[in-house]
């Protein structure tokens, strides 16, 4: 498998003397130091940076929430939105922040129309109605002023100086660019950061970001009001109304996050704490790991355990097609979807040697009681937890910057059922349940997770679009094999999603046997030559999974990165006493 990808870091600093090797005793009540793992070593410097001027694991995440939004912004940022799932270890309580961006009053779905009837794609992917109102900066700021110990200004500082100063445009951000470059030049906004001087940035350029820095100091300075009203506000307004969308301030100004409260459930010794909709990883991996449970699945061959895991996966992701989407809006059947006895009838419509056509299952909703996008993990030397996954959903967005703001904003309104029944880029559908409606939030597959035995602690999470959810479960499923962080992180992956009804693989994860056995079963493999990737959503290997682990017993902290990047890197640093 050859690499692609861009910058990543995982970091694992120690403030109190490394611990002995093994414990008798009762298993440590609190880690020997902190670890950060993000997908750029800028951010992941970011958190270290905080936690040593005395913040705590959510001061960390909005430096390093804020730091990727400067350096990653091909797939997050401010004009983007994010899930942070939050363990505070003071309370014991696990809360789940949502900042899920939002739809404007006039996108609804006969805005995404041809006059012919056919579904608009460029529009619903592109510019101005693509994108949902943000959520993201709003989400820094409650996590600063709920959950933090330091000031918003000094946990903002280091984007704001990265911003400033510019970093080494890197391999990805480069690629990426001149795969959506004819789309971004569009705009004169995004034209006069991305083209400096009339040339397209390139690798090796240091990228400067002024008037970002500035829309961040306005937020460090003024909070929500700094970025939601006033200045930036009206540029943000007016840059997308002149380029033909339909933004207010009502709008800007109305938004909140939503603070839910996580999907929980076990899976054999672990605990698992994950996304409650709008995302809809978490009752996927419910439904998943409770349909496998009873299996002993190390013990089957590679074809057999395979094909169990993708008949869990169909069956999830037909249930998220039809009942899930923003819970302030829709009645979603989360108790019945996420219980052991409905994974039970699930789990009988499994035959375990012949796959189930995705067309044998019901393509009508049944009555219940329903590759952009980056990763961080952070654990603390008090215990607190974050999982946060953020994204501006496809390759840079919308594409548009309204001028002076330095902001990309998103294009999250092609995660919305548009048109019914009709895929959107990452190939799922949805129906009334993800249909847009002013202030909706449109369904995500971000799937933040922690994971707790009586001896271990895991914080997992990667990009990917809807195979983010997949690539979840596995990460879940290498713990419960008893594999390390970093192995966790470098697992082989596949999917399945209902439909389109192909197992989707990376090259080489499965043995050419196999494929052989799974195809005799009646699947179709869908497994690419191995060769790189684009950068975009083409690209043969998937992901960037970032993880932290605390192994209790041993009172030892680990970390994991994906190594499908190629200049990923892991650091461990310990303090002297």
């Amino acid at each position: 498998m050859k690499p692609i990808g861009h910058l990543l870091l995982i970091s694992i600093l120690a403030f109190a003397p490394a611990m002995a090797a093994e414990r008798a005793d009762a298993p440590a009540d609190h880690p020997p130091g902190v670890a950060v793992a993000s997908a750029h070593e800028l951010a992941t410097e970011a958190g270290l940076q905080v936690l040593r001027e005395g913040g705590n694991a959510f001061d960390a995440a909005v430096a390093v929430s804020s730091t990727l939004s400067v350096v990653e912004p091909i797939s997050s940022g401010l004009g983007g939105g994010g899930f942070f799932l939050l363990h505070d270890a003071k309370t014991g309580k696990d809360v789940f922040v949502d900042a899920r961006e939002t739809a404007p009053a006039a996108a609804t779905e006969a805005a995404y129309l041809l006059e012919n009837g056919e579904f608009n794609r460029d529009r619903a992917m592109n510019g101005p109605w693509s994108a949902g109102i943000p959520g993201l900066p709003a989400a820094l700021v409650h996590l600063s002023e709920q959950y933090g110990k330091l000031p918003l200004e000094q946990s903002l500082a280091p984007a704001i100086r990265i911003a400033k100063e510019g970093f080494p445009v890197y391999g990805r951000m480069a690629r990426g660019y001149a795969a959506k470059g004819k789309v971004m030049a569009r705009y004169p906004g995004t034209r006069a950061v991305y083209e400096p001087g009339g040339k397209p940035i390139a690798e090796g350029d240091t990228f400067r970001q002024p008037d970002l820095a500035h829309t961040l100091e306005l937020l460090a300075q003024k909070g929500h009001d700094g970025f939601y009203r006033g200045e930036t506000a009206q540029k943000l307004i007016k840059g997308v109304n002149d380029e033909g969308g339909e933004w207010t301030a009502d709008e800007l100004a109305g938004y909140q996050v939503r603070e839910r409260a996580p999907i929980v459930f076990d899976y054999h010794d672990w605990k698992i704490t994950t996304a409650p909709p709008p995302s809809s990883g978490g009752i996927a991996l419910a439904e998943m790991l409770q349909i496998l449970e009873p299996w002993d699945l190390p013990k089957l061959d590679q074809a057999h355990r395979v094909h169990l895991v993708v008949e869990a996966m169909r069956r999830a992701y037909r249930d998220r097609t039809f009942y899930l989407g923003d819970p302030d809006f829709v009645k979603i059947p989360q108790r019945t979807l996420t219980s052991a006895d409905y994974a039970a009838g699930l789990r009988a419509t499994i035959n375990p040697d012949k796959a189930t056509p995705s067309d044998m299952l019901s393509g009508q909703q049944t009555p219940l009681e329903d590759d952009e996008t980056t990763h961080f993990s952070i654990i603390d030397a008090d215990g607190n937890r974050v999982a946060a996954t953020q994204t501006v959903n496809l390759l840079f967005g919308s594409g548009l910057i309204p001028p002076g703001t330095g902001v990309l904003l998103n294009d999250e309104m092609d995660d919305f059922a548009l048109k019914p029944g009709t895929p959107n880029a990452f190939g799922v559908m949805g129906y009334d349940a993800n249909a847009p409606k002013p202030g909706k939030r449109m369904l995500s597959s971000m799937t933040p997770t922690f994971m707790e035995s009586a001896d271990k602690v895991a914080v997992l999470g990667t990009p990917g679009g809807t195979r983010i959810i997949t690539m979840v479960l596995l990460g879940i499923m290498g713990y419960d094999d008893g594999l390390s962080a970093q192995d966790v992180a470098a697992l082989p992956r596949y999917h399945h999603q209902w439909m389109p009804d192909v197992v989707e693989a990376e090259p080489g994860t499965f043995a050419p046997d196999t494929v052989v056995a799974l195809r005799k079963m009646g699947h179709t493999i869908e497994m690419p030559e191995d060769e790189p990737g684009d950068g975009g959503r083409s690209s043969h290997v998937w992901g960037n999974l970032q993880t932290v682990e605390w192994d209790r017993a041993t009172d030892k902290l680990s970390g994991g990165t994906d190594p499908r990047n190629p200049v990923g890197a892991a650091k461990v640093e310990l303090s002297s006493p």
